[in-house]
């Protein structure tokens, strides 16, 4: 019987954007109603987006924050659309937005119990701290990424740079969790 192949899932997309040049945010602000700017409170405007439903920070450098896209695609519309419609208000922007991708995390299942105990055990780079939090955390070098490990058998994957990398994590932490014999996969 085949093994089962882990079901993941993208969260959230983190990625930085490089505009190259200065922004007045208080032009943006007086000119578009959808964004939150109070510079005394933070020194960056969020543009809140229904779709993509994402939320991105702007800066005075022309630099920007865009979070809660669920896939890099999504995070390269998301910016694209507010670039765009800050140009269609009218205020200028030379460059293309520079963006790269800081943080992708997902989340995913393996479909069977976890003995984190033995995990903690058996498996390198880990921190198994069950009275301070519930997860196993563990450090994966390729993929480079940390992984958080339940009982339940799901996960949290964080860290990633590039999509692939996701999946690419879920089938070789499930991988190594059966040859260590700590996954209890189901009878089917």
């Amino acid at each position: 019987m085949p093994r089962p192949e882990p079901k993941t899932k993208i969260e959230n997309v983190v990625a930085s954007v490089i505009l190259n040049q200065r922004l007045d945010l208080d032009e943006i602000a007086a000119t578009m109603p959808s964004v939150e700017f109070d510079s005394e409170q933070f020194p960056g405007l969020v543009y809140r987006l229904k779709s993509p439903k994402t939320a991105t920070l702007i800066f005075y450098s022309g630099k920007m924050v865009c979070t809660g896209a669920k896939s890099e695609k999504e995070s390269g519309r998301a910016v694209h659309k507010i670039v765009k419609t800050i140009k269609e208000a009218g205020i200028e922007i030379t460059g293309r937005p520079a963006i790269t991708v800081q943080n992708i995390v997902a989340s995913a299942s393996l479909g069977a119990e976890l003995n984190l105990e033995l995990a903690a055990m058996k498996l390198e780079n880990t921190l198994y701290e069950p009275e301070q939090f519930p997860g196993l955390i563990y450090r994966m070098r390729d993929p480079k990424v940390v992984i958080l490990l339940f009982g339940s058998g799901k996960l949290v994957i964080t860290g990633a740079k590039f999509e692939p990398q996701i999946d690419e994590a879920a089938l070789r932490v499930m991988n190594r969790l059966l040859e260590l014999g700590v996954m209890r996969v189901p009878e089917g």
